[in-house]
């Protein structure tokens, strides 16, 4: 069983900030199962993971996400319009961090 939105961005934040990181939630979607986005900035630039696809997902219910193209402010805008059309359940927390495979399970696609 997979556990909410809500505390899953919340255990995300407090482990960033136990290592030294920085987390802000940018969005509040629902709380039990709602999308959820991690803006990565760092010294790259700016980074965006979505949910993985379905077909990506692990057996124990546990949140996999995908680098997905979006360089700019302009491009994370327009990705959240496009969601918010789809689905305006959906949560978006930025990170500071250059490791955010150390706090979230990226996969390829």
């Amino acid at each position: 069983m997979r556990i909410t939105s809500e505390l899953f961005v919340s255990q995300l934040s407090r482990r960033l900030f136990a290592a030294g990181g920085f987390a802000a939630v940018m969005r509040r979607g629902a709380e039990a199962a709602g999308a959820i986005f991690v803006v990565q900035r760092g010294r790259g630039g700016v980074r965006l993971y979505g949910p993985a696809v379905q077909s990506l997902s692990d057996e124990e219910g546990g949140r996999r996400f995908m680098l997905e193209a979006a360089e700019d402010e302009a491009a994370l805008d327009a990705r959240f319009q496009r969601e918010a059309r789809f689905d305006p359940d959906f949560w978006v927390i930025e990170i500071e961090t250059d490791e955010p495979e150390a706090f979230i399970d990226v996969v390829e696609a």
